[in-house]
């Protein structure tokens, strides 16, 4: 039997495990509490990661397809040619397959890449067919989920055919509240709003959407929920100098009740008013089961749509350190998989700065989760540096990046980051602090402080994070998008091994400013600092709309 930890244990090795590990508790951790015992013929949905064949080819195709030298660039592939490449071996299946008939569970569902399946069975059944485990119900914010609190194990002959078992351990950050994301400033601000982003960014009112094959997808996960007539009032407000939509064309999910939430209102709200006039999709997760994950479900929902968004925006991360490497992983097969059909993926690279992990004595910087993938484009945050007016950008201090401890660095990347590396090498903090040879991030930036959102049907100012910047790159990137479907070329897919091509190209460089650090007497406060060119706080830059568009329109 092969004994899988907690997620948040992926770093202990079973074989040094003390006993008193088995104890761990999830509902004293991130806000989650502990409620009851989940009762024996209650039913749970459990997601099976089935390994795939043929991982290190679809990486090859990814990097074939995205790589402007190639004579494949832009030559994507189907849903379907990427489920013939990755689907598991007929023997995975059939073991994986007869494991779970033999514990009477036949009511599963499977996806068009055959990839994963999820199952419906009490919690009786689940227990008996992953021993160790143990179900609760953990209530966070009058929100409840179904994990277990401790390990389970899998037979050896059907560890070898999965890659894990979601619907377990892994509990969803909180995601911030209206009190953290605004920040309490005095006196007059000029405030962000899309009509400053279009002068800062040099985007003209002619700047909008107009072929019908394009669209543009935000996806929410913490219970987020955006409201039509929030978006309706938005764009009455601050849409009237360019040609917009104020609907969104599609929902997929369940829209929840109650509040709008600020998150959900940011994100549709900015990607729809930067990418004006371009369909756009919510990815929406709420009124699921409470033993599914719904990060999980939305990259599920990715592999088992034919159509699909171009550029999908996400403001959402963990803490590297809290998942299992199995996991991470296999979630970025699953964007490699979205990256060789020519889908954009931007994640905000989070509002932590380089972030701090106490280790005893020692502590660490803490890279996030998805924005340490080396396979999605990743997106920091600045502020104006004089914020009465649209000025120059500096690093916005809260502006995640840093180097992965789990991935290496992408060939894409190298000159850039150890030219970073060399050239600011006195300035540094101490090497204990971050991983040199990891997957650097974010690749780019955008504005990310003081932003005006209408929440509830109130315009509420200084709303700040990467989950800002985020949407409006992503908007941005469907204009380009826009501009190449006219002109017969393909979607832009996986954009970082074109960014880093351009070296700077097309961008503006933000130079000056630090992030967040560790809190101590080694780094005191302080990350990684704003340097000429690519950087580990704003990337390579800011984008300047025309010169990008310019430069990604010369196929």
């Amino acid at each position: 039997m092969i004994l899988i930890l907690p997620s948040y244990l992926n770093h202990i090795e079973t074989s040094k495990m003390h006993q008193d590990m088995f104890c761990y508790r999830p509902e004293i951790t991130l806000g989650w509490a502990h409620v009851d015992r989940v009762g024996p013929t209650e039913e749970l949905e459990l997601t099976f990661a089935l390994k795939q064949q043929n991982v290190h080819l679809l990486e090859e195709k990814l990097r074939l397809v995205s790589d402007p030298d190639s004579v494949q660039y832009g030559k994507h592939l189907s849903l379907e040619e990427v489920a013939s490449l990755v689907r598991p071996s007929d023997l995975t299946e059939k073991v994986v397959h007869r494991w779970l008939q033999s514990h009477g569970i036949t009511n599963c569902l499977t996806i068009r890449t055959q990839d994963f399946l999820q199952c419906t069975m009490t919690a009786e059944t689940a227990e008996r067919l992953l021993p160790g485990s143990r179900f609760h119900r953990y209530m966070r914010d009058g929100h409840y989920l179904v994990r277990s609190s401790a390990p389970y194990s899998v037979p050896d002959d059907v560890h070898h055919h999965l890659d894990f078992v979601g619907g377990l351990h892994r509990l969803p950050p909180k995601g911030l509240d209206l009190s953290k994301k605004q920040k309490s400033k005095a006196g007059f601000h000029l405030g962000v709003t899309p009509a400053v982003l279009r002068t800062r960014y040099n985007l003209t009112s002619a700047d909008v959407g107009s072929v019908q094959n394009n669209s543009q997808a935000v996806a929410q996960f913490l219970e987020q929920y955006y409201h039509p007539a929030d978006l309706a009032e938005f764009m009455a407000m601050f849409g009237g100098a360019f040609q917009h939509r104020s609907e969104v064309d599609r929902v997929v999910g369940t829209q929840g009740g109650g509040k709008a939430g600020i998150e959900a209102s940011l994100d549709v709200e900015y990607i729809m008013s930067t990418g004006a006039n371009i369909s756009t999709w919510v990815f929406t997760n709420p009124g699921r089961h409470e033993s599914q994950e719904p990060f999980l479900q939305w990259m599920i929902l990715l592999s088992n749509m034919t159509d699909l968004p171009w550029v999908h925006t996400i403001s959402y991360g963990d803490d590297e350190d809290s998942l299992s490497a199995a996991y991470m992983t296999r979630i970025n097969t699953e964007f490699m998989k979205a990256g060789v059909r020519g889908i954009s993926l931007l994640f905000a690279s989070g509002d932590s700065g380089a972030g701090c992990r106490h280790l005893g004595k020692e502590n660490t910087f803490r890279p996030s989760f998805p924005a340490s993938s080396p396979y999605v484009t990743t997106v920091g945050g600045t502020s104006f540096k004089n914020p009465y007016k649209v000025t120059y950008e500096v690093t916005d201090s809260i502006s995640g990046g840093g180097f992965s401890n789990i991935f290496k660095m992408p060939d894409y990347q190298t000159t850039a980051v150890n030219s970073y590396l060399k050239t600011v090498a006195a300035s540094l903090p101490p090497k204990s602090y971050f991983n040199t040879s990891g997957r650097a991030y974010p690749d780019m930036a955008a504005l990310s402080d003081n932003y005006w959102v209408v929440i509830n049907r109130v315009p509420v100012p200084w709303v700040s994070g990467t989950s800002a910047s985020t949407p409006v790159v992503g908007g941005m990137l469907s204009l380009i998008n826009d501009q190449r479907f006219m002109k017969g070329l393909p979607a832009l897919g996986f954009l970082n091994p074109r960014l880093y091509k351009l070296n700077g190209k097309a961008l503006f460089d933000v130079t000056e400013g630090c992030h967040y650090g560790c809190l101590d007497e080694q780094v005191q406060g302080q990350g990684f600092c704003a340097a000429p060119s690519w950087d580990p706080v704003t990337g390579w830059g800011t984008p300047n709309y025309p010169a990008l568009l310019a430069v990604l329109l010369s196929d």
